[in-house]
């Protein structure tokens, strides 16, 4: 009889990779947790239940399907398993890194539910995919068949990568327009290497390129090439510009010297990480080193923010946040490790107005739950006399990003956005209105994650194909 290599959840423990001593972690940017060994990355794989109905693949943004390579990395056949995760998605070894997996495949696990705990999906399918690449199983785009239709691409982070994958393997010519010096968004700019190494993303953009995906680099779109040009030059457009505008505190003192913006602090320290020349980290204007940070907001940018400051050698790091921690919109994962890093967290408080230019101190109101909000979460209420002086000499703003007036930008008022300044796009194919333009990701949806960007880019590169096909049918007849 066959030996049984699943359903070992009842007799082996839920184990995640061991991760680094976090007085050492504290002192630099590589990621936190060490590689699943072979043999332990079978063993937890091994513990997957194999559901009929699998909640971790319907929680999934991307429909991974997780339990078939689970088993397979159970009985051996790596190979096998990271190619089939590699259908489903275009980037596995970021999305094992990054996703927020406690709220997604390992949150929704049936074992999980049971009290058995999660398989650990998201640290199996970074060793999935790391030993592809250190194996070579990674390789270039090659379609079988070139086609001579073209395809811009407004935004080299993840949905637009992800369409331009689609969009290669077909044979389409693919150029991605990027404002910035690398490709990579904010996988590259905005999350510290801490959770994604920057090699990561280099060696994926660096595959597509081998792959026939042109990226043209300091491109912005508006001022350097109108979007018109681009709809001339091309058969069809994509925008996948993601979400940069940063909502900022409207308080009493909120525009002294030493209140920045999460994105400059985190883009700041990713160049110096990439060994870039920044004039604004070495003057200390972006740079936690010696100050007393205070981080404003409850999201993963803020996670983000407060255990860079750590890094960077702060004196404290202090993370306001006007709901509790149950009620807080970033992964919990992360809260326990910045917590484990030396990050406190000032839960229910919120700043009402900052002294000193240069800024010395934050005056905090400290809050309450009162009755639910429209979306159904209890809201934020002040307590009267509840107000307190916080010392800072650095307030970083970590409220989250709303997207850029395009149509004003590129001077296409034709183009439809929402209420909220995202671009309006059909549900599926990601088409705007506009004849052969799609949006994807976070200029569609707002803020969102990564995952979702690489669904969106998936989607949109296929239902291009479908434009093109059909427009080569139209020019056929």
């Amino acid at each position: 009889m066959a030996k049984q290599r699943m359903l070992k959840f009842v007799t082996l423990a839920k184990e995640m990779p061991e991760k680094r001593d976090a007085r050492v972690r504290a002192t630099d940017f590589s990621e936190i947790y060490r590689e699943f060994a072979d043999a332990k990355a079978t063993e937890q794989a091994s513990r997957c239940s194999q559901c009929g109905v699998p909640y971790c693949q319907t929680h999934c943004p991307l429909h991974n399907n997780i339990p078939d390579w689970l088993r397979l990395t159970a009985e051996g056949r790596l190979q096998e398993a990271y190619e089939l995760s590699q259908q489903t998605n275009t980037f596995p070894e970021i999305c094992g890194r990054i996703c927020p997996q406690d709220r997604l495949c390992e949150g929704n696990c049936v074992i999980e539910q049971s009290g058995h705990g999660t398989v650990t999906i998201g640290a199996i399918e970074k060793y999935l995919t790391d030993t592809a690449w250190d194996m070579g199983w990674v390789k270039p785009i090659r379609p079988t068949a070139e086609r001579a239709e073209t395809v811009a691409i407004i935004g080299a982070g993840p949905g637009g990568l992800a369409a331009a994958d689609v969009l290669r393997r077909a044979g389409v010519q693919v150029t991605v327009y990027e404002r910035s010096d690398r490709a990579g968004g904010l996988m590259t700019y905005g999350i510290p290497g801490f959770k994604l190494e920057k090699d990561v993303v280099m060696q994926r953009i660096s595959q597509l390129e081998a792959g026939g995906v042109q990226i043209v680099l300091n491109c912005n779109v508006g001022s350097d090439i109108s979007f018109d040009a681009l709809r001339g030059k091309h058969d069809a457009v994509l925008i996948a510009t993601g979400v940069y505008r940063t909502r900022e505190l409207e308080a009493p003192g909120v525009k002294a010297a030493g209140i920045v913006r999460a994105i400059d602090y985190l883009t700041a320290s990713n160049r110096k990480d990439f060994g870039d020349d920044v004039a604004e980290f070495d003057s200390g204007v972006l740079n936690a080193a010696g100050t007393r940070v205070v981080v404003i907001g409850g999201g993963d940018t803020a996670m983000d923010c407060v255990r860079t400051a750590i890094r960077q050698g702060a004196v404290s790091v202090k993370c306001l946040y006007r709901r509790d921690r149950a009620n807080m919109p970033g992964s919990q994962r992360e809260v326990q490790n910045a917590e484990e890093e030396g990050v406190e967290f000032v839960w229910q408080a919120a700043p009402l107005g900052f002294d000193g230019n240069p800024v010395t101190s934050v005056l905090v109101q400290k809050m309450r739950l009162g009755a639910p909000d429209a979306s159904g979460r209890r809201s934020p209420e002040p307590i009267a006399g509840g107000d307190y002086l916080e010392p800072a000499d650095l307030v970083v703003q970590a409220l989250g990003f709303d997207p850029e007036d395009l149509p004003a930008q590129w001077d296409t008022e034709a183009l439809e956005t929402t209420r909220w300044g995202t671009v309006k796009a059909a549900y599926g194919s990601h088409a705007t209105n506009l004849p052969g333009v799609y949006a994807v990701g976070d200029i569609v949806r707002g803020a969102s994650l990564v995952v979702w960007a690489i669904r969106d880019g998936r989607e949109a590169g296929e239902s291009i194909l479908t434009y093109l096909e059909q427009g080569a049918q139209m020019a056929a007849e």
